[in-house]
Parts: structure tokens; sequence; C-alpha cells
């Protein structure tokens, strides 16, 4: 192993032993010293991304997720997804639909992916699209109420109550907090 790559895993290892001691700024430190060597290290690129991210820092974490995607734009459709998040959160909700759409690209049984473009969708009010995109998700990950909850609040939107009446038919099997708090929010009975 060359020096370099050995300063390398060195600094890895310290910036994950800081963080599991939850020592957050002094490994976000470490990975301004890795991008300093390495200016497109895509660990680095990606940790700092997350760190940035969890501090609520969106305009530089979206920065280093650009950076990370536009450098390896096939490495991962995890890295379009975390940009994907990061700009949904920040309110940039187009360019957040382009990533989610990248990502899927990349995978597409992407579950949380399909999720995130689902309530991107909704945000612009496309709301077919985000039906497609919800049900998608779903058929992916039938056990998590995420995608049925919002699925059912589309329905709603579109003026459907009796495929959202459906859905919480459905989570009552097997989500019943769930169906209740849909059954609160719309008035409808299953």
């Amino acid at each position: 192993m060359n020096s370099s790559r050995f300063t390398w895993w060195q600094l890895k290892l310290r910036a994950i032993v800081l963080l599991l001691l939850e020592r957050r700024v002094a490994a976000e430190a470490v990975f301004d010293e890795m991008l300093a060597r390495w200016p497109d290290d895509p660990y680095a690129l990606a940790s700092r991304a997350h760190l940035r991210a969890q501090a609520g820092r969106n305009d530089e974490a979206i920065a280093d997720g650009q950076r990370l995607v536009q450098v390896y734009p096939r490495r991962s459709a995890g890295d379009w997804f975390n940009l994907a998040f990061v700009l949904e959160s920040a309110g940039r909700i187009d360019e957040a639909e382009a990533a989610f759409r990248r990502s899927l690209e990349l995978d597409p049984k992407l579950d949380r992916a399909w999720y995130g473009l689902g309530l991107a969708l909704i945000r612009q009010q496309r709301f077919d699209e985000a039906v497609a995109a919800l049900k998608r998700n779903t058929e992916l990950q039938p056990m998590s109420p995420y995608g049925w909850y919002q699925l059912a609040r589309v329905h709603m939107d579109q003026h459907d109550p009796e495929a959202a009446r459906n859905i919480i038919r459905h989570l009552q099997g097997f989500e019943p907090k769930v169906a209740a708090q849909l059954q609160r929010e719309t008035g409808l009975a299953p």
C-alpha cells in the first residue's frame, strides 16, 4: 500500500472513531482534511454531505452532494437519492424531482426514491404522477405505512374517497394506528 493510500485509511478510520464518539465537528474536520488532499474523494464528499445535512446546513450539504454526483454520476443511486432528499428538505423541489428520477434510473427498485419522488410531485400538485410513484413505492415496500398514508392523502386531494377508504381498510390489517390517523384526518370510516 502506498503512503497516500495509507494516509487515506488513517483519516477514514479517525473519522469513523470520531463519529462513533459523536464528535461530529471533529469528524467533519477530518473530512475537510481528506478533501483538501483528494478533492473528489467520494467517501469524504458523501460523509461530509451527510454530516452537514444532519446539522441543518443544507446548502453546504447540497454543494457536496452535487459535487459527488457531478464527478461520479453513475457511482450510486444512493448518492442521487441523498442529494434529492436534501434538495427536497431545502424546498428546491424541481431539482429534487430530477435527482430522485436520476436515482431511479440507476436503481428502479429503490423504494425510498419512489417515495421521495411521490412527495416531490405532491408538493408540485402533480397528483396523477404522485399516485403512480407512490403505488410503485407500495409495491416495493408493501408493509411500510408511509407510502400508503401519502397515497390515501393524494386520493383525498383528487376527490376519490373510495380509493382512500380502501387504503384505510388495507392499513387496518398491519398498521392500525396509521389507519386510525387517516380516519381522523379524512373523516372516512373503512
